[in-house]
């Protein structure tokens, strides 16, 4: 019974075709761009995104002419929503979460209801990246396609719509709105109330692993689909890749290490304390029924690899293609075996969790005139990785401890950075089989809600392959626990150039 997990990200679109034993018979992606009407602003163009989607999922079958997929799931961006009007048509593009439109708005919610109040109600800290503030401001600044408006569809759940004519909302992308309530599983009246936005345009809520409908005639028969291919509820791209990952249980984390890094644990029961707030961390549900999530995550996990090869590598370019080598890998066997003397605050594009300021600013402390390239590249390994293990403190201290992780991403593909990570955080990291865990994430929920698998577990048995587990190494432990909190310490002082 082949299953498809389709991924609909910032930047690109990616379908997969599985059999239920686990094994990929096909793949397709492809990549559009994002639009910019006026410096600042950030769009993406649904209709692109929805041609391109048909494009992978056509690519995806050709190889397999007349199979019968039994099932379809989306893995989504957050927070980007496209106004839909009556006749299914989008009238704009959707704002994306790093547009600053909102920003006034988010502070009327803030004065109408305080900060303590929303993460109350949403599991989220307030924030212009959600979509309530953004449809705020679309209500006042486009009123045209504001009052044309019949649904506002986050992008799953618009491609899920546009496959099955059927609006729905599942719960994990909901919850990235800020007009959820996180406990309740439900849109939060009073926020939508107070936002000034109409409560019909929001679409019906459905759970992740719900079957939304089956593919329409029309759209089936266009891309390779049978007529009874389900249309199943996915959800938020971190939450799929928990799942894909086969974290289910308490105390246990996926680490995507991907442009962003992001650390995911799960947990049975919703965590909303001060210090969620303070450290500016969501509480989510989970896409397993019963769990929640939280995302502590670094802008620059894979983005500051690529900066320093882009600006700095221009040599390790030249040499890779000589040894017919990636160049990140190159890259790694440049550097040296132990610790570095570096501190790299890895700020380049503002900070995330748990500060969330888009004025921090990335710092080198500690170059000499020895300091030669490869040290440089270790030391940029260490810092993200400083970060994120100030993260899990935070996480620890806010009621969510972590005793596993598990790595996926193109990050977990280097050896030298993993072990970086078990020796900084003095915890095994096991690194998975594959990267596109969103995917396998959606294969999971198509595959349960179909009947494929009788279980999350069962799937995860089927689908989730460990393949090696980094141990920390006590000499690079102790060495790293004192440049940590020099790292610490380094974090405050530049607290105070804000």
């Amino acid at each position: 019974m082949p299953l498809i997990g389709l991924d609909v990200g910032t930047t690109g679109c990616k379908s997969t075709l599985f059999d239920q034993d686990g094994r990929m018979l096909s793949s397709a992606y492809r990549e559009y761009p994002l639009e910019n009407p006026q410096p600042g602003y950030y769009e993406l163009n649904p209709i692109r995104v929805w041609n391109e989607v048909q494009s992978v999922i056509e690519e995806t079958m050709a190889d397999y002419p007349g199979i019968q997929v039994q099932a379809l799931c989306i893995s989504s961006l957050g927070e980007t929503f496209v106004p839909v009007d009556r006749s299914g048509n989008a009238l704009s593009s959707g704002v994306l979460y790093t547009d600053p439109r909102g920003k006034d708005q988010a502070a009327r919610l803030e004065q109408l209801f305080g900060k303590q109040r929303i993460m109350e109600l949403a599991g989220v800290p307030l924030h212009p990246m959600f979509s309530l503030p953004k449809m705020m401001w679309i209500k006042e600044n486009q009123p045209e396609v504001y009052a044309r408006t019949w649904k506002f569809m986050l992008f799953g759940d618009y491609i899920a719509y546009l496959l099955t004519g059927i609006s729905t909302c599942n719960h994990s992308l909901a919850s990235r709105t800020m007009a959820f309530n996180v406990s309740r599983l439900e849109w939060e009246s009073s926020l939508i109330d107070g936002a000034g936005i109409d409560r019909s345009q929001f679409p019906d809520l459905i759970r992740p692993g719900e079957v939304i409908g089956q593919v329409r005639m029309e759209a089936a028969q266009r891309l390779g689909l049978h007529k009874n291919t389900l249309v199943v509820a996915g959800g938020h791209d971190q939450a799929c890749a928990a799942l894909g990952a086969g974290i289910m249980r308490d105390h246990q984390a996926i680490d995507g290490i991907g442009t962003v890094e992001c650390i995911t644990p799960a947990y049975s029961s919703p965590v909303l304390n001060d210090r969620m707030l303070a450290y500016q961390f969501n509480c989510a549900p989970h896409v397993i029924e019963g769990m929640y999530l939280t995302y502590a995550f670094n802008f620059t996990g894979g983005s500051l690899l690529k900066w320093y090869r882009d600006h700095w590598g221009q040599a390790a370019e030249i040499e890779s293609r000589k040894s017919n080598m990636n160049v990140y890998d190159y890259l790694s066997s440049t550097a040296p075996a132990a610790p570095t003397d570096l501190l790299v605050i890895p700020h380049f594009a503002g900070s995330g969790t748990p500060f969330m300021n888009p004025e921090d600013r990335g710092m080198i402390y500690g170059l000499t005139l020895d300091t030669d390239a490869g040290q440089l590249y270790r030391s940029l390994l260490e810092g993200v990785t400083y970060e994120m293990r100030n993260n899990l403190e935070c996480l620890s201290a806010a009621g969510i401890p972590i005793d596993m992780l598990r790595a996926v991403g193109g990050g977990s593909k280097s050896d030298l950075w993993l072990q970086i990570k078990a020796d900084i955080m003095n915890r095994p990291i096991e690194r998975l089989n594959m990267n596109e865990a969103g995917t396998v994430g959606a294969i999971m929920l198509a595959g349960k809600a179909a009947g494929v698998y009788r279980s999350f577990e069962e799937a995860a048995d089927v689908l989730v392959k460990p393949d090696r587990t980094f141990y920390p190494d006590q000499t690079n432990v102790d060495i790293y626990c004192e440049r940590y909190e020099k790292y610490k310490k380094l974090l405050t002082s530049l607290a105070a150039l804000r």
